[in-house]
C-alpha cells in the first residue's frame, strides 16, 4: 500500500481524507492544515494524524495529495516533487500556466508521477460513453450552479467551466485554433457567468456555458458527430446515444426513418448505455495509485491539467478585451 498524506483539510480535503482512509490502495498517514483550529477539529473528530508542518508530512509519505487553495498548489507541488514524492493535485493544477509548466518540468527531472483532479473524467455517465465519442464536430455544454460563496475568489471559468474544458480536450484530438468568450460579474468581483466558443484546427467547435448564479444546478454536455448524437448528464449520471444508419429496404412498423432532401433515408436508433454507480473521487485517487504501482501514465496527466488551464486563461483574457 502506498503511504499518502493530504495537504489541506477544508471541505474537499476532508472528503479526500475520508476516501483515502477507506481505500484499499493507500495507507493514510495523516494531514497538514495551516489553520490550527481547523486542524485540531479534524484530528479530534475523525482521528486522523495531524502533522505540524508540510515538510514533516511530505517526509512521511510516498504520495502527497494537494487539496489546498489554488494559490499554494505550485509551492506545495515543488516541495513534494523535490522530496521525490508523487503528487495528486486538485484542479486547477496551479494558479498560472507558467507555474504548471514548472511543475511538469520538475516532475520529469525527479521522475515522479502526477495527476490532476479533473473528476468529471471519472463520472460514470462520461466513462460509459467516452469510447463512443469519436471525432465530434460540435459540442455544447452547460454547467450551472446555485450561488455558493465558496469558490468566488476566482472567475467561474476556473471554478466550474474548467471541468468541461478538460473533458472536451480529452475527446477532441486537435489543437485549439481560436477562443472567443464573454463574461459578466453579477455578484462577485470576477465573472459569475461566462460563455466561450472554442474552435479547433480540425473544424470542431465547442460552445461552453458556465454560471454560478443559476436558479438550479445543471451539468450537461452534448456531442455531435457523423451519424451520432451523444448526451451526458454529469449531475444525474445518465447518458444517451442517438445513432443513424442506412435505413433497411423494408422498414419495420416501429422503425424511425428520416429522409433528407436528396432522398437518402436513415434509420434512427437509441442506446442507453449502462451507467455503473461509483464514487468518482475515490476512483480517481485509486486510478492514480494504479498508475504508480504499474508504472503507467495517469488518466489525467499534469500536461492535461496544464492544457485545460491554458485554454481557461485564453477565455479569461477575452473578458479583458
Amino acid at each position: 500500500m502506498l503511504k499518502v498524506g493530504v495537504l489541506g483539510a477544508g471541505h474537499l480535503g476532508k472528503i479526500h481524507l475520508r476516501l483515502l482512509n477507506q481505500s484499499e490502495k493507500y495507507q493514510l498517514v495523516g494531514f497538514y492544515d495551516p489553520f490550527e483550529e481547523n486542524a485540531n477539529k479534524v484530528a479530534a473528530e475523525f482521528g486522523y494524524t495531524k502533522f505540524d508542518s508540510i515538510s514533516e508530512l511530505i517526509a512521511a509519505v510516498d504520495v502527497v495529495d494537494i487539496v489546498t487553495p489554488t494559490l499554494s498548489h505550485h509551492d506545495c507541488a515543488v516541495e513534494a516533487i523535490k522530496a521525490g514524492k508523487h503528487i495528486f493535485l486538485e484542479k486547477p493544477i496551479s494558479n498560472t500556466v507558467a507555474e504548471a509548466e514548472e511543475i511538469i518540468a520538475l516532475a520529469k527531472e525527479y521522475n515522479i508521477k502526477g495527476q490532476v483532479g479533473h473528476v468529471e473524467r471519472f463520472n460514470p455517465a462520461f466513462t460509459a460513453v467516452k469510447n463512443q465519442i469519436q471525432n465530434p464536430m460540435f459540442i455544447e455544454t452547460h454547467r450551472l450552479a446555485e450561488f455558493n460563496p465558496r469558490g468566488t475568489d476566482v472567475p467561474v471559468v476556473l471554478d466550474l467551466m474548467i471541468h468541461d474544458i478538460d473533458a472536451i480536450l480529452s475527446v477532441v484530438q486537435s489543437k485549439v485554433k481560436s477562443v472567443n468568450a464573454s463574461g459578466v460579474a453579477v455578484i462577485s468581483d470576477s465573472p459569475d457567468i461566462a460563455n466561450a466558443r472554442i474552435e479547433f484546427e480540425n473544424g470542431c467547435v465547442a460552445n461552453v456555458t458556465s454560471s454560478r448564479i443559476s436558479m438550479k444546478n445543471m451539468r450537461k454536455s452534448r456531442f455531435f458527430q457523423k451519424d451520432a448524437y451523444i448526451s451526458v448528464d454529469y449531475l444525474d449520471k445518465v447518458c444517451e446515444v442517438v445513432k443513424m444508419k442506412d435505413a433497411p429496404e423494408v422498414p419495420g412498423d416501429f422503425d424511425m426513418i428520416l429522409q433528407n432532401a436528396e432522398g437518402v433515408k436513415k434509420q434512427i436508433y437509441f442506446e442507453n448505455p449502462d451507467v455503473h454507480a461509483n464514487n468518482a473521487i475515490l476512483d480517481e485517487l485509486n486510478a492514480f495509485a494504479d498508475a504508480i504501482n504499474n508504472n503507467t501514465t495517469p488518466i489525467v496527466t499534469l500536461e492535461d491539467g496544464t492544457e485545460a488551464l491554458r485554454v481557461a486563461y485564453q477565455i479569461i483574457d477575452c473578458f479583458k478585451k
